[in-house]
């Protein structure tokens, strides 16, 4: 599999106030009613619990903000759990990914760090009980056959033939499974509940399989692992997690760790708790958070990076926190989307572009403005002192004093964007044409007096104008009005750079909303990334770091990308100063 290209950036610690001023919600107002009645002695511990077979994306976000916030804001803990149950589909890649993650978002698991493999031999040990409670059988049934015996909504189920085992007879083959005598498949171990019961979970699941396959972290130890419903709610009881907060699909699952939990207590297990003490997790469940334009499957991502149709799992286009991260959205940025959606009860979808504004809010704050010409156009200014060169001021961010001013070098030959000139102009063009004055920013004013153009082409290479020495700094002392303002760059001091305008990785709000005979990889935009090669930035970003943020004038915010090199600069766009897709939709009829 092709590995991701990360690059370092200071983590963005949450500060000690930060969700003092959240709104509440009914989570919240759960866990303060039961620190004020003193349940669990007034403790409050929470969890993060990934599975570790992919990237964190989007969804992930919301649920470390309010597991890890929950935490902080009533002095408990929150544990970081890497449920690896399956190493069919787990690398220590993912684990490495998800760590850098949660702490880039501003969150520390301190001490806390778990792994469900940390429990197999403990979980093992109440699978025996329950088998010599009556609870659990070893079944020879295949997966297609124990999916095809579980019955409908409305149907029940078919017992398995081999749910009346003896007691004698399970312990024998479960111990067999754990020796490796049987072939992948060939037998689970199946809690024995209810065939009839109307909720499918609860059809006598299946607690362990046979996986002949080496694990990240218990090497060959084991050749059958736990099923994610079976670890799931013991690891809590284990960790000794008073909140156990998830999202609404394991609603149903709720019924069958606390039957697990139930049986276990009847049968004489008890688990030693890592946090002290004797607690029993109760869940909750709050809406995921979903996005229009956005997948949120990890194994549909994955199948996106392993086709070749992303660059990988940092790929900007890619929902994950690894390409926002890589693409410039600070963290700060998802963490209000997570305090903006809100914690509900109910599923929905949210715009993306409300992710756009949340960032665009927060760089408008912090990031610097320079300029940067992405179609350049050279501009000649014939009465301009030749071999002279200015340095002349530019406000670094007019919403922050603080930040300063810095020297941008002006000179007789400048780029301007090719857009910004046109040979006849349109009404209500302002910018340049023939004979037409407008203000360079933080420069002066100049008119254009001639064009020059490629004799085959027809093209217009080059710009003649002149320019006003008595409007330095782009003011005019006469006071006469300029509509136009543009940014440039001076061709000789200018830096070649390489931008990447990124966009939707989706055409459509729902990807899997698709014609007949098509897969939701039919929606993919073929203009999700648009590379400029020959993009001119002013030289101050010559020493920018991958991951430095920055504001070109009249474009957007543009991040490093950890592809620079010393002789290339690379930007990614982040995102445009507005949201144009809305433009787009209403051209196109009716908006949203």
């Amino acid at each position: 599999m092709e590995t991701t290209r990360e690059h370092q950036k200071p983590i963005e610690p949450v500060g000690t106030n930060e969700g003092s001023d959240k709104p509440d919600d009914f989570l919240r107002a759960i866990v303060r009613e039961d620190v004020a009645k003193g349940k669990n002695n007034g403790v409050v511990a929470t969890r993060f619990p990934p599975e570790p077979n992919g990237y964190l994306h989007i969804g992930h976000a919301k649920s470390i903000c309010l597991n890890f916030g929950i935490a902080r804001e009533f002095n408990g803990r929150c544990h970081l759990r890497m449920d690896d149950t399956n190493p069919a589909k787990e690398e220590q890649e993912y684990i490495d990914a998800i760590k850098r993650d949660i702490r880039w978002l501003g969150f520390e698991w301190g001490e806390h760090e778990y792994h469900a493999s940390d429990y197999f031999q403990q979980l093992y040990d109440w699978a025996v009980l329950l088998i010599k409670a009556g609870k659990a059988f070893v079944c020879d049934l295949t997966a297609e056959q124990v999916a095809k015996s579980r019955g409908t909504l409305t149907a029940p189920g078919t017992p398995s033939p081999n749910r009346n085992r003896s007691v004698e007879e399970n312990l024998n083959l479960f111990d067999r499974m754990r020796k490796g005598e049987f072939p992948d498949g060939s037998h689970t171990l199946r809690a024995k509940i209810d065939m009839a019961s109307p909720n499918l979970n609860l059809r006598d699941p299946v607690m362990y399989r046979i996986l002949h396959k080496d694990h990240p972290r218990t090497g060959n130890a084991w050749c059958i692992y736990p099923m994610y419903d079976y670890a799931h709610g013991q690891s809590d009881w284990i960790e000794g997690i008073t909140h156990s907060i998830c999202t609404l699909e394991f609603e149903d699952h709720r019924p069958l760790y606390e039957w697990f939990i139930d049986q276990i207590s009847a049968s004489g297990g008890k688990p030693v708790q890592v946090g002290g003490g004797s607690v029993r997790p109760r869940q909750y469940e709050f809406a995921r958070l979903n996005l229009n334009y956005t997948m949120m499957s990890k194994r549909k991502l994955l199948q996106l990076v392993q086709e070749g149709r992303v660059t990988g799992w940092d790929d900007p286009r890619m929902p994950t926190l690894a390409a926002m991260r890589r693409r410039g959205y600070p963290a700060r940025a998802i963490r209000a989307l997570a305090d903006t959606v809100g914690v509900a009860r109910r599923n929905s979808v949210n715009e993306i572009a409300l992710l756009e504004h949340c960032v665009r809010e927060d760089l408008n704050k912090t990031a610097p403005r320079v300029f940067g010409v992405l179609n350049p156009l050279k501009v000649i200014i014939e009465n301009y002192p030749e071999g002279q060169v200015e340095e002349l001021e530019a406000t670094n961010n007019p919403e922050d004093e603080s930040a300063g001013k810095r020297n941008v070098p002006f000179s007789g030959e400048l780029y301007i964007e090719r857009e910004d000139f046109m040979e006849v102009a349109a009404p209500k063009f302002f910018r340049l044409a023939p004979g037409k004055e407008v203000r360079l920013r933080a420069a002066y004013y100049i008119t254009c007096t001639g064009v020059e153009k490629d004799a085959l082409t027809g093209e217009i290479t080059c710009l003649r104008c002149t320019y006003d020495p008595a409007t330095r700094g782009g003011w005019s002392q006469d006071g006469r009005k300029i509509k136009g303002t543009l940014h440039w760059v001076s061709a000789k001091h200018a830096l070649n750079a390489e931008v990447r305008l990124y966009d939707r990785l989706f055409v459509k709000e729902d990807p899997e909303d698709v014609a007949e005979g098509q897969d939701w990889r039919s929606n993919l935009n073929p203009q999700s990334l648009v590379t400029l090669q020959s993009c001119k930035v002013e030289p101050s970003v010559g020493s920018a770091n991958p991951g430095a943020m920055y504001q070109f004038e009249r474009h957007g915010y543009f991040c490093v990308d950890p592809d620079s090199t010393s002789q290339q600069l690379v930007f990614n766009r982040t995102v445009s100063l507005k949201d144009s897709w809305a433009k787009i939709e209403n051209k196109q009829g009716g908006g949203r």
